[in-house]
């Protein structure tokens, strides 16, 4: 029988995942606050998936949709430019 010292070492053990949004006091996922949506895409300008997240389902899908709401209100490019330093 395990011990909870021996479950407390376990690398496989889930460990208690929250949703950022759900808090008290958290931001409102908003289409204008560039800044926050920013956070919640990848480098190529996909939107990152909340398994990585750990946004909730009600949320990621809300937050996916301001998304891309300001992308179609120009605020936010759909791809995100890499420049690229030539010599």
């Amino acid at each position: 029988m395990k011990t909870r010292e021996d479950r407390k070492n376990n690398p496989f053990e889930e460990k208690k995942k929250f949703c950022p949004f759900s808090q008290p006091n958290s931001p409102n996922i908003s289409y204008k606050d560039i800044r926050l949506l920013s956070r919640y895409i990848s480098e190529k300008g996909k939107i990152t998936p909340s398994r990585i997240t750990n946004v909730s389902n009600k949320k990621q899908k809300e937050l996916s949709r301001e998304i891309k709401r300001a992308r179609f209100l120009a605020l936010m490019s759909y791809t995100q430019k890499i420049r690229e330093i030539v010599k």
